[in-house]
């Protein structure tokens, strides 16, 4: 049985920019700024932040693991 991802996209922007997320566990909303915080400071060992066109941007460690997997 696969694991549910810790943290999904709920919300997206065209084209397809991630905006808002929810850890899964908590229950916690958060806007892409505050998910890019909590990854900074180290509190989602399974992601990390790139910028993409100028633009702190979270995603998924390269890992090979779908559990772990923005969707």
């Amino acid at each position: 049985m696969a694991r549910r991802p810790r943290n999904v996209v709920t919300r997206e922007s065209d084209p397809e920019r991630n905006l808002e997320f929810q850890d899964t566990k908590t229950g916690h909303r958060m806007s892409r700024a505050a998910f890019v915080q909590r990854i900074e400071a180290d509190h989602c060992r399974h992601h990390h932040v790139r910028k993409v066109n100028g633009l702190k941007t979270p995603v998924s460690n390269p890992d090979g693991s779908e559990s772990n997997d923005l969707d």
